[in-house]
């Protein structure tokens, strides 16, 4: 399988040049000028286009139990959906019950990738208690199953949240092993009393959401993971800080040392609190958590992400249906939304909804629109932010993320010309819905390759499925 790329605008973290780039093998195995294409190769003449290298979202959800429901995508819909956005590697959160064990619960996640999976995948190990087994099932997970970073949520008490002491014990393992630790930083005691507050005194439609986990939660969730971590020495990465306070909290600790990596989300930087207070339940669509903040925390993301201060922007990709699983926490929970459906206006309980945006497909497309397009964020920004930074901070550079002989072939040739509209009627991910609805984008991945292979071709899908694979890492030194 050959691959002979020509004349593309090639625009990587740190680089940009007009080149030719020959592909053998799933690799890249040459860049230069006038490159001889062999006889068997497929040639895409990419004059006036740029050439990225393949995107990677380090934050997704495809299977997913939560809140009593299950995502609805699977590794099917939901892989095609990212390379339709431009998207050829995913890293999930494996994410079980405090009851089941973690070995086990990352060879199901596995399961549920293999065979079906169209892009390039791993994962973060899910640790969700800690007690006299634990230490055992982990030490597998790093070395037996190749998976060199842990997820640990500060949230969710009583379902993924774990205390203090598993904490400690968590990020002291994490640092004798060599792997990164990846956090969802809230304060759960602070949340859970919070919410129930607000819903004695009958707060309790989606637009409550946002006032029961405010950013002074996320805050101090990030304070406290970082006291951990300096008392502990682990490298920590901070999932989808929605905010300034919290932001500020993870840079504190930078000057004093501690080794942490923080991401965005896409829909951070492009949605606003007052989406969750669409009247009719409409709100729902867009609860996640942290929750979507006020304009002026979108204002202050973007500027750290130009400076450098956030590393990476992700998706925390979680796609639940609006007209039934969002409806979980509507007073006819259940009736699916349609022409008849007509609310009561008897108090709903936002803390029913599951949590989630489905955007996998979105992120790459928004983020150029709305960062450099606009001018908050450059080309090599975008590529850092989008792709780069994710595999140095994943044990996957220069694997993924470059573009580079030797790299894997994943590339993405954008067409910056492109216009168009997100709708759920022409997305590819399992939804019914799309938080963006109706938005207008510039530029598109025209075609974009995994490991030489063309998987989307004038922006329409010609991939197979399996073509994906596991990307075992390494923990770091």
């Amino acid at each position: 399988m050959t691959l002979l790329i020509r004349n593309g605008d090639i625009i990587t973290s740190c680089e940009r040049r007009t080149a030719d780039i020959l592909c053998e093998n799933g690799v890249i195995t040459a860049i230069g000028h006038h490159l001889r294409a062999p006889e068997s190769a497929e040639v895409i003449d990419a004059t006036g286009k740029y050439v990225f290298p393949g995107f990677i979202d380090p934050h997704v959800h495809i299977y997913l139990p939560f809140m009593g429901t299950f995502s609805k995508d699977d590794w099917e819909s939901g892989s095609k959906a990212a390379l339709m956005g431009g998207t050829t590697t995913l890293i999930e959160m494996c994410c079980p019950s405090r009851a089941e064990d973690p070995l086990e619960a990352i060879r199901l996640w596995k399961s549920k990738a293999a065979g079906l999976a169209s892009c390039d995948y791993t994962f973060h190990a899910g640790v969700t208690r800690f007690d006299e087994t634990t230490t055992t099932a982990l030490k597998a997970v790093v070395a037996e199953e190749k998976i060199s970073s842990f997820k640990v949520f500060l949230a969710y008490k009583g379902a993924f949240g774990i205390e203090d002491t598993e904490l400690y014990q968590t990020l002291a393992l994490a640092n004798e092993l060599g792997v990164v630790v990846t956090a969802h930083c809230e304060n759960a005691d602070l949340v859970s009393e919070t919410q129930k507050k607000l819903v004695t005194e009958g707060k309790t439609g989606p637009e409550w959401h946002e006032p029961s986990r405010p950013v002074t939660v996320e805050a101090e969730g990030c304070h406290h993971l970082m006291t951990f971590a300096e008392m502990t020495g682990a490298e920590v990465y901070v999932v989808h800080t929605s905010c300034q306070p919290a932001v500020e909290a993870i840079k504190a600790a930078r000057e004093r040392g501690v080794k942490v990596g923080i991401e965005t989300v896409a829909s951070y930087l492009t949605l606003d609190s007052s989406y969750a207070e669409k009247p009719d339940f409409e709100g729902a669509k867009y609860v996640m958590s942290p929750p979507i903040r006020a304009r002026e925390h979108q204002d202050y993301l973007w500027q750290a992400l130009a400076d450098g201060t956030i590393d990476t922007v992700a998706t925390d990709h979680a796609p639940f249906d609006y007209a039934s699983q969002k409806h979980m926490g509507h007073p006819e929970a259940g009736k699916a939304v349609d022409a008849s459906f007509k609310p009561t206006g008897k108090p709903a309980n936002f803390t029913l909804i599951p949590n989630g945006i489905p955007s996998v497909e979105e992120r790459v497309k928004l983020l150029y629109t709305q960062g450099v397009v606009t001018g908050r964020i450059d080309l090599h920004t975008f590529v850092r932010a989008a792709s780069t930074r994710a595999a140095e901070i994943f044990g996957l550079y220069p694997r993924k993320g470059e573009i580079a002989p030797g790299s894997d072939a994943d590339l993405v040739i954008w067409d910056p010309q492109w216009s168009g509209i997100i709708s759920a009627g022409t997305h590819s991910m399992a939804t019914d819905y799309s938080a963006f609805e109706g938005w207008p984008v510039q530029g598109r991945p025209e075609t974009v390759t995994v490991r030489g292979k063309v998987m989307v071709k004038n922006g329409a899908w010609c991939g197979e499925k399996g073509w994906g694979t596991f990307l075992p890492r390494e923990p770091k030194a």
